[in-house]
Protein backbone atom coordinates (compact mmCIF):
# COMPACT_ATOMS: atom_id res chain seq x y z
CA UNK A 1 0.00 0.00 0.00
CA UNK A 2 2.33 2.45 0.88
CA UNK A 3 4.68 1.54 -2.20
CA UNK A 4 1.83 2.32 -4.36
CA UNK A 5 0.83 6.02 -2.83
CA UNK A 6 4.84 6.55 -3.65
CA UNK A 7 4.00 5.74 -7.16
CA UNK A 8 1.00 7.98 -7.25
CA UNK A 9 3.00 11.08 -5.80
CA UNK A 10 5.77 10.63 -8.05
CA UNK A 11 3.31 9.92 -11.09
CA UNK A 12 1.72 13.33 -10.12
CA UNK A 13 5.49 15.48 -9.47
CA UNK A 14 5.98 13.89 -13.18
CA UNK A 15 2.81 15.24 -14.34
CA UNK A 16 3.26 18.99 -12.80
CA UNK A 17 6.45 18.95 -14.51
CA UNK A 18 5.29 18.56 -17.97
CA UNK A 19 2.39 20.52 -17.87
CA UNK A 20 4.86 23.61 -16.43
CA UNK A 21 7.36 22.61 -19.74
CA UNK A 22 4.15 23.00 -21.71
CA UNK A 23 3.43 25.84 -20.52
CA UNK A 24 6.66 27.86 -20.57
CA UNK A 25 7.26 26.33 -24.67
CA UNK A 26 3.99 27.77 -25.61
CA UNK A 27 4.75 30.89 -23.98
CA UNK A 28 8.05 30.95 -26.29
CA UNK A 29 6.22 29.96 -29.43
CA UNK A 30 3.44 32.53 -29.00
CA UNK A 31 5.60 35.13 -28.37
CA UNK A 32 5.17 36.50 -24.93
CA UNK A 33 7.05 38.94 -22.86
CA UNK A 34 10.21 37.34 -21.22
CA UNK A 35 10.83 38.28 -17.75
CA UNK A 36 12.26 41.54 -17.88
CA UNK A 37 9.53 42.89 -20.38
CA UNK A 38 6.95 41.35 -17.76
CA UNK A 39 8.25 43.57 -15.34
CA UNK A 40 8.17 47.10 -17.35
CA UNK A 41 4.69 45.92 -19.41
CA UNK A 42 6.41 46.81 -22.77
CA UNK A 43 7.56 45.12 -25.60
CA UNK A 44 10.29 45.90 -28.44
CA UNK A 45 7.45 46.35 -30.85
CA UNK A 46 6.00 48.80 -28.88
CA UNK A 47 9.47 50.41 -27.93
CA UNK A 48 9.54 50.54 -31.63
CA UNK A 49 5.87 52.15 -32.31
CA UNK A 50 6.55 55.69 -30.91
CA UNK A 51 9.98 56.61 -32.51
CA UNK A 52 8.13 55.79 -36.02
CA UNK A 53 4.99 57.91 -34.92
CA UNK A 54 7.86 60.89 -33.95
CA UNK A 55 9.26 60.70 -36.87
CA UNK A 56 5.98 61.01 -38.65
CA UNK A 57 5.15 63.49 -37.00
CA UNK A 58 7.82 65.93 -38.17
CA UNK A 59 8.21 65.10 -41.56
CA UNK A 60 7.54 68.47 -43.57
CA UNK A 61 4.37 68.64 -45.76
CA UNK A 62 4.71 68.59 -49.22
CA UNK A 63 5.44 71.80 -51.14
CA UNK A 64 4.77 75.15 -49.42
CA UNK A 65 2.15 73.97 -46.83
CA UNK A 66 0.05 76.73 -47.58
CA UNK A 67 -2.87 77.34 -44.96
CA UNK A 68 -5.55 79.51 -46.41
CA UNK A 69 -8.44 80.43 -43.74
CA UNK A 70 -11.74 82.14 -44.49
CA UNK A 71 -11.96 84.52 -46.62
CA UNK A 72 -13.36 87.91 -44.97
CA UNK A 73 -16.02 90.24 -47.04
CA UNK A 74 -13.59 92.88 -47.10
CA UNK A 75 -10.68 90.93 -48.89
CA UNK A 76 -13.51 89.63 -51.97
CA UNK A 77 -14.48 93.65 -52.00
CA UNK A 78 -10.60 94.40 -52.47
CA UNK A 79 -10.95 91.90 -55.29
CA UNK A 80 -14.32 93.86 -56.88
CA UNK A 81 -12.29 96.73 -56.46
CA UNK A 82 -9.24 95.86 -58.75
CA UNK A 83 -11.74 94.33 -61.36
CA UNK A 84 -13.65 97.66 -61.66
CA UNK A 85 -10.26 99.20 -62.12
CA UNK A 86 -8.81 97.39 -64.15
CA UNK A 87 -11.67 97.79 -66.61
CA UNK A 88 -11.81 101.29 -66.35
CA UNK A 89 -8.02 101.47 -67.18
CA UNK A 90 -9.20 99.65 -70.56
CA UNK A 91 -12.08 101.88 -71.68
CA UNK A 92 -10.12 105.09 -70.88
CA UNK A 93 -7.88 103.55 -73.83
CA UNK A 94 -10.13 104.18 -76.76
CA UNK A 95 -12.30 107.69 -75.80
CA UNK A 96 -10.59 110.95 -76.34
CA UNK A 97 -8.91 111.40 -73.29
CA UNK A 98 -7.14 115.56 -73.52
CA UNK A 99 -8.50 118.36 -75.82
CA UNK A 100 -4.72 120.10 -76.27
CA UNK A 101 -4.31 123.54 -78.11
CA UNK A 102 -6.72 122.16 -80.02
CA UNK A 103 -5.95 118.89 -80.74
CA UNK A 104 -7.70 115.84 -79.57
CA UNK A 105 -5.24 112.91 -78.16
CA UNK A 106 -6.10 109.31 -76.87
CA UNK A 107 -4.20 107.17 -74.41
CA UNK A 108 -4.10 104.18 -77.24
CA UNK A 109 -2.82 106.10 -80.52
CA UNK A 110 -2.13 103.15 -82.00
CA UNK A 111 -1.33 99.49 -81.57
CA UNK A 112 1.61 100.22 -79.22
CA UNK A 113 0.12 102.68 -77.41
CA UNK A 114 -2.95 100.32 -76.96
CA UNK A 115 -0.53 96.98 -75.33
CA UNK A 116 1.38 99.76 -73.19
CA UNK A 117 -1.72 100.81 -72.03
CA UNK A 118 -3.24 97.42 -71.10
CA UNK A 119 -0.24 95.86 -69.36
CA UNK A 120 -1.21 97.90 -65.59
CA UNK A 121 -5.39 97.30 -66.08
CA UNK A 122 -5.13 93.62 -67.18
CA UNK A 123 -2.98 92.64 -64.51
CA UNK A 124 -5.39 94.46 -62.44
CA UNK A 125 -8.27 92.33 -63.66
CA UNK A 126 -6.55 89.14 -63.32
CA UNK A 127 -5.28 89.05 -60.31
CA UNK A 128 -8.90 91.08 -58.45
CA UNK A 129 -10.68 87.98 -60.02
CA UNK A 130 -8.49 85.63 -58.10
CA UNK A 131 -8.96 87.43 -55.68
CA UNK A 132 -12.75 87.85 -55.34
CA UNK A 133 -12.67 84.08 -55.89
CA UNK A 134 -11.04 83.58 -52.93
CA UNK A 135 -7.62 82.05 -54.21
CA UNK A 136 -4.64 83.02 -52.01
CA UNK A 137 -6.09 85.67 -50.70
CA UNK A 138 -2.88 87.59 -49.42
CA UNK A 139 -0.79 87.34 -53.05
CA UNK A 140 -4.27 89.63 -53.87
CA UNK A 141 -3.92 91.89 -51.29
CA UNK A 142 -0.29 92.20 -51.23
CA UNK A 143 -0.58 93.35 -55.20
CA UNK A 144 -3.85 95.80 -54.34
CA UNK A 145 -1.75 97.73 -51.12
CA UNK A 146 1.46 98.18 -53.18
CA UNK A 147 -0.03 99.11 -56.29
CA UNK A 148 -3.03 101.57 -54.48
CA UNK A 149 0.07 103.29 -52.85
CA UNK A 150 1.69 103.67 -56.51
CA UNK A 151 -1.70 104.66 -58.14
CA UNK A 152 -1.61 107.92 -55.71
CA UNK A 153 1.14 109.45 -56.63
CA UNK A 154 -0.25 108.85 -60.27
CA UNK A 155 -3.58 110.39 -59.53
CA UNK A 156 -2.41 113.32 -58.61
CA UNK A 157 -0.75 113.79 -61.56
CA UNK A 158 -3.50 113.12 -64.05
CA UNK A 159 -5.61 115.53 -61.70
CA UNK A 160 -3.27 118.02 -62.56
CA UNK A 161 -2.77 117.52 -66.08
CA UNK A 162 -6.59 117.83 -66.37
CA UNK A 163 -7.23 121.09 -64.44
CA UNK A 164 -4.31 123.17 -63.62
CA UNK A 165 -1.74 122.44 -65.64
CA UNK A 166 -3.07 125.95 -67.84
CA UNK A 167 -2.00 128.01 -64.88
CA UNK A 168 2.01 127.38 -65.83
CA UNK A 169 1.79 126.67 -69.69
CA UNK A 170 4.18 123.96 -70.39
CA UNK A 171 5.95 121.47 -73.07
CA UNK A 172 4.51 117.91 -72.01
CA UNK A 173 4.54 114.69 -73.75
CA UNK A 174 0.56 113.25 -73.87
CA UNK A 175 0.23 110.00 -75.51
CA UNK A 176 3.32 110.32 -77.85
CA UNK A 177 2.01 113.95 -78.43
CA UNK A 178 4.53 116.84 -77.59
CA UNK A 179 2.09 119.51 -77.00
CA UNK A 180 2.25 122.77 -74.86
CA UNK A 181 -0.17 123.25 -72.38
CA UNK A 182 -1.70 126.51 -73.17
CA UNK A 183 -5.75 125.42 -73.11
CA UNK A 184 -6.80 121.97 -71.96
CA UNK A 185 -10.41 119.97 -72.06
CA UNK A 186 -11.00 116.82 -70.43
CA UNK A 187 -12.45 114.04 -72.41
CA UNK A 188 -14.17 110.80 -71.71
CA UNK A 189 -10.58 108.91 -71.32
CA UNK A 190 -9.20 110.96 -68.64
CA UNK A 191 -12.49 110.66 -66.88
CA UNK A 192 -11.87 106.50 -66.94
CA UNK A 193 -8.07 106.91 -65.93
CA UNK A 194 -9.13 108.80 -62.93
CA UNK A 195 -11.88 106.87 -62.10
CA UNK A 196 -9.36 103.48 -62.84
CA UNK A 197 -6.53 105.30 -60.36
CA UNK A 198 -8.85 106.12 -57.98
CA UNK A 199 -10.66 102.50 -57.99
CA UNK A 200 -6.80 101.29 -57.06
CA UNK A 201 -6.45 104.03 -54.07
CA UNK A 202 -9.60 102.98 -52.68
CA UNK A 203 -8.36 99.20 -53.20
CA UNK A 204 -4.85 99.68 -51.54
CA UNK A 205 -6.98 101.35 -48.33
CA UNK A 206 -9.15 98.51 -48.10
CA UNK A 207 -6.36 95.99 -48.32
CA UNK A 208 -4.32 97.18 -45.65
CA UNK A 209 -7.22 97.22 -43.21
CA UNK A 210 -8.13 93.65 -44.27
CA UNK A 211 -4.75 92.04 -44.23
CA UNK A 212 -4.25 91.24 -40.15
CA UNK A 213 -7.95 89.67 -40.75
CA UNK A 214 -7.09 87.35 -43.80
CA UNK A 215 -5.41 84.05 -42.82
CA UNK A 216 -2.99 82.77 -45.20
CA UNK A 217 0.82 81.11 -44.06
CA UNK A 218 3.37 78.72 -45.61
CA UNK A 219 6.22 76.66 -44.49
CA UNK A 220 8.77 79.55 -44.58
CA UNK A 221 10.54 78.40 -48.13
CA UNK A 222 11.45 82.01 -48.90
CA UNK A 223 12.63 83.12 -45.58
CA UNK A 224 16.49 82.69 -46.47
CA UNK A 225 16.27 84.62 -50.15
CA UNK A 226 14.46 87.02 -48.36
CA UNK A 227 17.43 89.21 -47.64
CA UNK A 228 19.00 88.74 -50.98
CA UNK A 229 16.07 89.77 -52.78
CA UNK A 230 15.69 92.91 -50.22
CA UNK A 231 19.32 94.37 -51.21
CA UNK A 232 18.39 93.89 -54.99
CA UNK A 233 14.49 95.60 -54.86
CA UNK A 234 16.15 98.35 -52.66
CA UNK A 235 19.10 98.64 -55.51
CA UNK A 236 16.35 98.83 -57.96
CA UNK A 237 14.36 101.12 -56.38
CA UNK A 238 17.14 104.02 -56.18
CA UNK A 239 17.69 103.64 -59.73
CA UNK A 240 13.92 103.95 -60.21
CA UNK A 241 13.67 107.06 -58.98
CA UNK A 242 16.41 108.32 -60.23
CA UNK A 243 14.88 107.87 -63.89
CA UNK A 244 11.66 108.88 -62.89
CA UNK A 245 13.11 112.17 -62.08
CA UNK A 246 14.33 112.90 -65.83
CA UNK A 247 12.03 112.62 -68.71
CA UNK A 248 11.90 109.20 -70.88
CA UNK A 249 11.47 110.76 -73.97
CA UNK A 250 12.80 114.62 -74.68
CA UNK A 251 13.61 116.79 -77.71
CA UNK A 252 17.26 116.77 -78.65
CA UNK A 253 19.82 119.34 -79.11
CA UNK A 254 19.51 121.15 -82.64
CA UNK A 255 22.80 122.04 -84.53
CA UNK A 256 22.56 125.04 -86.39
CA UNK A 257 25.27 126.69 -88.38
CA UNK A 258 25.98 130.32 -88.25
CA UNK A 259 25.99 131.60 -91.66
CA UNK A 260 28.49 134.59 -91.42
CA UNK A 261 31.14 132.05 -89.59
CA UNK A 262 30.10 128.72 -90.44
CA UNK A 263 30.86 127.66 -87.09
CA UNK A 264 28.18 124.99 -85.48
CA UNK A 265 26.64 125.65 -82.55
CA UNK A 266 24.19 123.83 -80.31
CA UNK A 267 20.45 124.88 -79.76
CA UNK A 268 18.81 123.93 -76.75
CA UNK A 269 14.95 123.01 -77.19
CA UNK A 270 12.43 122.91 -74.33
CA UNK A 271 11.04 119.56 -73.93
CA UNK A 272 9.02 117.59 -71.76
CA UNK A 273 9.19 119.09 -68.06
CA UNK A 274 10.76 116.43 -65.80
CA UNK A 275 8.67 114.52 -62.80
CA UNK A 276 9.67 117.16 -59.94
CA UNK A 277 9.73 120.08 -61.77
CA UNK A 278 5.98 120.56 -62.16
CA UNK A 279 4.04 122.79 -59.60
CA UNK A 280 1.33 122.19 -57.29
CA UNK A 281 0.03 118.67 -57.14
CA UNK A 282 1.69 117.21 -60.12
CA UNK A 283 5.04 118.25 -57.69
CA UNK A 284 3.22 116.18 -55.20
CA UNK A 285 2.70 113.35 -57.02
CA UNK A 286 5.86 113.00 -58.43
CA UNK A 287 7.00 112.69 -55.04
CA UNK A 288 4.37 109.91 -53.41
CA UNK A 289 5.05 108.32 -56.53
CA UNK A 290 9.22 108.11 -55.55
CA UNK A 291 8.06 107.18 -52.17
CA UNK A 292 6.11 104.51 -53.15
CA UNK A 293 8.60 102.85 -55.25
CA UNK A 294 11.27 103.03 -52.53
CA UNK A 295 8.48 101.96 -49.96
CA UNK A 296 7.13 98.87 -51.95
CA UNK A 297 10.44 97.57 -52.87
CA UNK A 298 11.21 97.74 -49.45
CA UNK A 299 8.06 96.56 -48.01
CA UNK A 300 7.75 93.21 -50.68
CA UNK A 301 10.01 91.19 -49.44
CA UNK A 302 9.39 91.19 -46.33
CA UNK A 303 5.46 90.60 -46.64
CA UNK A 304 4.20 86.50 -45.75
CA UNK A 305 3.71 83.88 -47.02
CA UNK A 306 6.23 83.53 -50.18
CA UNK A 307 3.32 84.52 -52.76
CA UNK A 308 2.26 87.99 -50.71
CA UNK A 309 5.88 88.70 -51.58
CA UNK A 310 5.46 87.76 -55.38
CA UNK A 311 1.93 89.95 -55.22
CA UNK A 312 3.87 93.13 -53.99
CA UNK A 313 6.26 92.78 -56.51
CA UNK A 314 4.00 92.27 -59.07
CA UNK A 315 2.60 95.61 -58.40
CA UNK A 316 6.12 97.72 -58.43
CA UNK A 317 7.04 95.33 -61.72
CA UNK A 318 3.78 96.18 -64.03
CA UNK A 319 4.12 100.06 -62.74
CA UNK A 320 7.61 100.93 -63.76
CA UNK A 321 7.42 98.55 -66.81
CA UNK A 322 4.57 100.79 -68.37
CA UNK A 323 6.18 103.76 -67.49
CA UNK A 324 9.39 102.46 -69.36
CA UNK A 325 7.30 101.38 -71.94
CA UNK A 326 5.48 104.31 -72.37
CA UNK A 327 8.67 106.33 -73.16
CA UNK A 328 9.63 104.05 -75.74
CA UNK A 329 6.49 104.25 -77.05
CA UNK A 330 6.49 108.34 -77.47
CA UNK A 331 10.15 107.79 -79.01
CA UNK A 332 9.29 106.00 -81.67
CA UNK A 333 5.86 107.53 -82.52
CA UNK A 334 7.00 110.76 -82.64
CA UNK A 335 9.52 112.24 -85.08
CA UNK A 336 10.51 114.68 -82.82
CA UNK A 337 11.35 112.84 -79.34
CA UNK A 338 14.32 110.72 -78.59
CA UNK A 339 14.68 107.98 -76.17
CA UNK A 340 16.62 108.95 -73.19
CA UNK A 341 19.10 106.87 -70.86
CA UNK A 342 17.02 107.73 -68.11
CA UNK A 343 13.91 105.78 -69.79
CA UNK A 344 16.54 102.90 -70.84
CA UNK A 345 16.57 102.96 -67.80
CA UNK A 346 13.20 102.80 -66.94
CA UNK A 347 12.55 99.64 -68.85
CA UNK A 348 15.64 98.11 -67.91
CA UNK A 349 14.42 98.31 -63.83
CA UNK A 350 10.67 97.41 -64.78
CA UNK A 351 12.72 94.18 -66.50
CA UNK A 352 14.49 94.01 -63.51
CA UNK A 353 11.47 93.89 -60.89
CA UNK A 354 9.90 91.37 -63.28
CA UNK A 355 12.64 88.85 -62.57
CA UNK A 356 12.44 89.50 -59.14
CA UNK A 357 9.02 88.80 -59.36
CA UNK A 358 9.86 85.72 -60.90
CA UNK A 359 12.50 84.13 -58.46
CA UNK A 360 9.66 85.17 -55.36
CA UNK A 361 7.97 82.80 -57.00
CA UNK A 362 10.63 80.21 -57.72
CA UNK A 363 12.58 79.92 -54.77
CA UNK A 364 11.02 77.59 -52.21
CA UNK A 365 14.06 76.69 -49.86
CA UNK A 366 13.69 74.72 -47.30
CA UNK A 367 14.83 77.41 -44.19
CA UNK A 368 17.12 76.62 -41.91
Amino acid sequence: MAGRESSARDDRARGTDGARRTTTAGARRTGSPRAGDRRTGTSPAADRRPARTAAAAVAPAPGDGLVVGDLPGAARAVGVLLVLSGLAGVAALLPTYLVVGGRELALAGGLGGALVGLVVPLTAVAVGAGLAAGRVPRFGLAYAGVGGALALGSLLIEVYRGSTSTVRPGIEVLAGERVLTSSVQTGGGWWLQVAALALTVVAGVLAAASWNRTVMEDRGALDPARPGLAGAAVVLGVLTVLCLALPAADVPDRIVADPSTGLEVVVEQQGPQALLERPGLALLGGLLLAGAVLLGSVLAPSLRPRLAAVGGFLAVAVTVLAAGLGGLRDAVASDELDWTVPGAGLLAAGLAYGLLTVLAWRLRRTPA
